[in-house]
């Protein structure tokens, strides 16, 4: 019975490891109107590691992301990395995206943008490819709070725009 046990307990362990150390390729990007500063929020996550390794890649083979004594070059490579990777267009316009800052929470980097001079939002589209150049299973979770309603979805990379229409049907 005991040998039973083993053979069969064995390969599960093996499963549950294999499948318990599977690494998640996610971000989760949200985007709130908030029409009385005439603003577009947007607060992104991204796993410390992953945006770490792809700023490596892309800036800078010596940059470490850490809580403190960080190099002064890490928030331009930041921005500018996400510059690169996310664009949204409001009513049919290109918009400029503003890097306000970032934080660490354990092991995700929080990201702050902003959009500003935001009148209104007719349509509101967005193309967010952030890590897709470094993970083919990479999706981007984005969740929009315009207008007072809000839409979720999931971007990959062979689809990695969404569009959303706020006009009014008589």
């Amino acid at each position: 019975m005991k040998t039973y046990i083993k053979y069969i307990s064995l390969p599960l362990l093996f499963v549950f490891l294999a499948f318990g150390m599977h690494k998640y390729y996610v971000s989760v990007t949200q985007i709130e109107y908030v029409k009385e500063q005439s603003s577009v929020q947007i607060i992104t996550r991204i796993f410390i590691d992953d945006l770490e390794n792809v700023l490596k890649k892309r800036y800078d083979e010596n940059i470490i992301l850490k809580y403190k004594d960080e190099s002064g070059k890490v928030n331009d490579y930041i921005a500018r990395y996400l510059k690169s990777k996310i664009s949204i267009k409001i009513n049919g316009e290109e918009q400029i995206i503003n890097f306000i800052g970032k934080e660490y929470d354990v092991d995700i980097a929080i990201c702050y943008l902003e959009i500003e001079g935001i009148k209104n939002i007719k349509t509101f589209e967005i193309s967010n490819e952030v890590l897709f150049d470094m993970f083919k299973e990479q999706k981007n979770v984005i969740r929009t709070n315009i207008n007072s309603k809000n839409k979720s979805f999931i971007l990959i990379k062979e689809n990695d725009k969404a569009m959303l229409n706020f006009n009014e049907k008589p």
